[in-house]
């Protein structure tokens, strides 16, 4: 799209350099007098002023809009990337809340598991232990 407007306002700009250089031409081959070419260099000098200006000023207009509108998407992009970084964010404290959840979870489990472990190792510690003794009573 930026290439088709900008293929425009060149073509406007070679129509409009071909216009004067072709009145130019124009006015300095016609046979008149130095008085009335001068004039009419002078009346063409105008008129090219002014649409000189009038381009200008359509020029100014489609670069502000043209301006105005890439701010417009600039700011859509920002916005849209702080949302989704938003949500991103959001999602990455859920799952990072559920590890927690599940870890404190597991290492109970586990710890539930080894105290029970240790206790019956406790125990058949006792067990050996008293069963060491009697056979030692009994050998004495």
């Amino acid at each position: 799209m930026d290439d088709n407007k900008s293929g425009k306002g060149f073509l406007l700009f070679g129509l409009f350099i071909g216009a004067v250089v072709g009145a130019a031409t124009a006015l300095l081959t016609a046979p008149k007098s130095g008085r009335e070419l001068r004039n009419d260099i002078r009346i063409k000098k105008d008129e090219y002023l002014d649409d000189t200006s009038e381009y200008l000023e359509i020029a100014k207009t489609k670069a502000t809009d043209l301006i105005n509108e890439g701010k417009k998407k600039s700011e859509k992009l920002i916005s849209d990337a702080k949302e989704k970084a938003t949500s991103l964010i959001k999602d990455a404290n859920s799952i990072l809340n559920q590890a927690k959840v599940r870890a404190t979870g597991t290492a109970e489990s586990t710890k539930d598991t080894i105290v029970g472990e240790a206790e019956k190792v406790k125990e058949a510690f006792k067990a050996g232990v008293e069963a060491y003794n009697q056979e030692k009573s009994k050998g004495i």
